[in-house]
């Protein structure tokens, strides 16, 4: 991007769009952890709901400035020609008010939730054996575990306070890391299948990169996967599966890519595994896995507290075990390659390939 002009209107249009996304959702987690605040003194301050941690826990300043990094990052690679200026397609403002009122509507629900420690209603005599245990569990505390049209709504709002309104700039990291894994060749011969796809909005930046990319998105919810459909109806070259990645539904050496975002943290040890193995199943020789999820232990020393203060806050139960994960252990038990690892804010993605064979 060499003229001058043209990189500050680069410049200033990123800066309004994402600087804009983060007031919105600092803004709504500001908000929410004063209604956290209102409702423990109206409890009288029970020690149930009461973070605890003696590891390190970055100030607001760090986590401003790390999220200041990943922005960076983030317009950088759109100055490289990496990906286009992107479109977060987060719809118009009444869109992002029926979407707020849904996630302030659950903040109570998810405040008991959190108080009693209940985290099984998911699991009923509706739901159970159509889909794995680990599965039926109000994750995050929030209503309907990953069950219903509702929480798929809730969603991406919860997501984004999460991470600030950076969790959609997180996700784009992992787009250089296909990039290079596609150098050369023709986008229409390709194929990418992300698991655990669920609303749809890495498969949305990845057709924003490569508009005729063959592209599949898994997941084991039947709402999140209707709601990604309406979501991506702009894209064509794209469908969508309700199925468990535990066992793939297309045969060995399919796909060129395959991808994962906030998954694999939400997997017990074993599953992980299996999952992992799958992955690599599909993936034809010569091609990449990417994922993008938490931190780990030892990446970040300043954030270890963070490691024990979110599966206090959001029902996470496989989250602990996550953050000691030897993944490239299991890669190698897979056959696969273990490329780099690239840390984005509170995040990092994880690059790994599986070797041309003679």
């Amino acid at each position: 991007m060499s003229n001058p002009l043209s990189r500050i209107a680069t410049r200033v249009t990123y800066g309004a769009s994402q600087l804009s996304r983060i007031a919105w959702y600092v803004g709504h987690g500001l908000i929410m952890r004063r209604l956290a605040e209102e409702a423990r003194r109206r409890d009288g301050g029970i020690a149930r709901q009461r973070s605890f941690t003696n590891a390190p826990v970055p100030d607001r300043g760090r986590l401003y400035a790390d999220m200041a990094m990943l922005l960076w990052q983030d317009l950088a690679n759109v100055e490289a020609g990496l990906y286009p200026l992107p479109a977060d397609h987060d719809g118009s403002l009444l869109t992002l008010l029926h979407r707020s009122r849904l996630f302030f509507e659950d903040l109570p629900e998810i405040y008991q939730r959190r108080k009693s420690g209940e985290h099984r209603e998911v699991l009923n005599e509706k739901t159970v054996g159509k889909r794995p245990r680990y599965y039926l569990q109000n994750f995050h505390f929030q209503s309907g575990g990953w069950m219903t049209d509702e929480s798929a709504k809730r969603y991406d709002t919860q997501v984004e306070v999460l991470f600030n309104g950076t969790a959609n700039a997180t996700r784009r990291q992992a787009l250089p890391q296909l990039r290079e894994g596609f150098a050369g060749r023709d986008q229409r011969k390709l194929r990418l299948l992300d698991i655990g796809c669920g609303t749809g909005r890495f498969l949305d930046l990845v057709k924003q990169v490569w508009p005729r990319l063959p592209s599949l998105g898994l997941d084991l919810s039947e709402p999140y996967i209707k709601y990604a459909k309406r979501h991506l109806r702009r894209w064509s070259w794209i469908n969508f599966v309700v199925g468990n990645a535990e066992s793939i539904p297309t045969p060995e050496a399919s796909y060129d890519a395959v991808t994962s975002i906030f998954m694999f943290h939400e997997l017990p040890p074993k599953v992980r595994r299996i999952i992992f193995g799958e992955c690599a199943r599909v993936l034809k020789p010569g091609g990449r896995l990417v994922l993008v999820d938490s931190l780990q232990r030892g990446d970040e020393p300043d954030y270890e507290g963070l490691f024990d203060l979110f599966p206090q806050n959001y029902h996470e139960p496989y989250y602990a075990s996550y953050t000691t994960e030897d993944f490239g252990a299991i890669s190698r038990a897979c056959g696969l390659t273990h490329i780099r690892d690239v840390k984005a804010f509170v995040s990092k993605v994880m690059v790994f390939d599986k070797p041309v064979t003679a």
